[in-house]
């Protein structure tokens, strides 16, 4: 077989590199101004780690979001960890990048997708991710809330 470039694959790491850079930011500085994260993850990634009973309640999916209170910020190479309050219940959390779906930040219009799909260029039946930059359409209905919360990005997805 011929070699190839994975262009896919290259631009799934520049992605997750924008991210990494991003919550380091936030990690040492704070969010500024309006910023917050819808963060959309994988809770059945072998690496990420939650209390059981979030586990139980989105063993597919989960999305947070990190706005006006959140603790414990960690940030390294393969993923961060983070406190938030589900309930006035803080829970430690610690997503792995290669689990996030998709990262949101409604306050500029900015989104990206990972998206996982059959190589229609390939004979074997492995998966291949690729990741594509999402635009929202509209800025998310919630009001401002002090508890982090699980929402549903449905309404920014293309279809």
């Amino acid at each position: 077989m011929a070699r190839r470039i994975d262009y896919g694959t290259l631009m799934h790491r520049a992605m997750r590199g924008l991210i990494t850079e991003v919550l380091r930011d936030v990690e040492h500085n704070g969010l500024p101004g309006e910023h917050h994260f819808f963060i959309t993850f994988d809770t059945g990634h072998p690496a990420a780690q939650m209390a059981d009973w979030l586990r139980d309640r989105y063993p597919e999916e989960m999305t947070v979001v990190m706005q006006h209170w959140f603790d414990g910020l960690k940030v390294d190479d393969q993923g961060f960890a983070v406190t938030l309050n589900f309930g006035d219940m803080p829970e430690p959390l610690y997503i792995p990048l290669d689990a996030i779906r998709t990262f949101v930040d409604p306050s500029v219009e900015f989104g990206l997708r990972f998206e996982t799909h059959e190589s229609e260029d390939e004979d074997d039946e492995d998966e291949e991710e690729d990741g594509a930059p999402m635009h929202q359409d509209a800025e998310p209905e919630a009001a401002p809330r002090k508890d982090a919360e699980v929402v549903s990005l449905d309404k920014f997805r293309k279809p």
